[in-house]
This record gives structure tokens, C-alpha cells and sequence, in this order.
């Protein structure tokens, strides 16, 4: 289980490869991508996320710890990024590897309704008339609780 909250980009072709072909009996992986999007105003021409480091890593590690328990993983990886992103940007990566795909579809589902709710990040969305903090939605908060 790997938990990474960083700055920098990531190249989602390696890290897909590399957490892949690190798994042995593992009949699934599953792997999920969010892209900074022009969500809500209209005209978003980037996204500020901000987070205290201690608290994110130790929460991301819990709820993947929790992830790995419940659905029998073989391994899990959540990479999440902080700081300025623009438009068409990767935020995130989810990775799951389960023996049969039910299982590495639901880890990684329940992994970005805990990100999309709970996780310890802030963000604002930065168009070019303004900046606007993002409110948490119902909706995502629903999702997660279905677990």
C-alpha cells in the first residue's frame, strides 16, 4: 500500500505499469484518474488545493488501510496532488488490486467517495473574474455513506 500527497505531476502511464506489474496472483487492477475540470462557475482557469501535510497523509493512510481490510486487497496506491493545478490537469490517482474485479471495483469507488468528501483537502476554483472556495456537496457525502 502506497499513499503519496505531493506537488509535483505524476505520469500516469508509469505509475499504472509499475503498480500493475508489481502485483502477483492478483486477477484485477483498477485504476481511476481525476482531472481538474471547469466544474461550476464557468471560465475556472485553475484549481488552488490546499491541506495540512501531517493530518492528509495519516487520514489517506487510514482509509486506505481500511480499503485493503475490507475488500481483501493485494495493494493500493492513492496519489494526490496540493498546490496550483490548471485546467486539464491530474489531481489524482487511485490503484486497487483485488484477486477478482468486484472487489478492486469497489475498493477504488469507495476510495474516491472518501477523497470526493471527507479527505483533508481544501480547494478553490480560480477563474479569471474571481476565486471561490469549493463547498462540500451532499451528493458526494451520500455516496460515501452508502458504504
Amino acid at each position: 500500500m502506497q499513499v503519496r500527497v505531493q506537488q509535483e505531476p505524476f505520469d500516469l502511464g508509469t505509475e499504472a505499469a509499475r503498480f500493475a506489474g508489481a502485483q502477483k496472483d492478483m486477477g484485477a487492477v483498477v485504476t481511476f484518474t481525476g482531472i481538474v475540470r471547469d466544474a461550476a462557475r464557468g471560465g475556472m482557469v485553475a484549481m488552488e488545493i490546499e491541506h495540512y501535510p501531517g493530518m492528509t497523509q495519516s487520514a489517506l493512510e487510514k482509509i486506505a488501510a481500511q480499503a485493503m481490510a475490507r475488500w481483501d486487497l493485494g495493494d493500493a496506491l492513492v496519489i494526490h496532488r496540493h498546490g496550483r493545478l490548471d485546467r486539464d490537469e491530474m489531481i489524482m490517482m487511485v490503484a486497487t488490486a483485488a484477486r477478482h474485479r468486484k472487489a478492486a471495483f469497489e475498493a477504488a469507488e469507495f476510495l474516491m467517495d472518501y477523497l470526493k468528501s471527507r479527505a483533508p483537502f481544501w480547494k478553490k476554483e480560480i477563474a479569471a473574474d474571481g476565486a471561490e472556495w469549493v463547498a462540500a456537496k451532499d451528493e458526494d457525502e451520500d455516496a460515501l455513506n452508502r458504504w
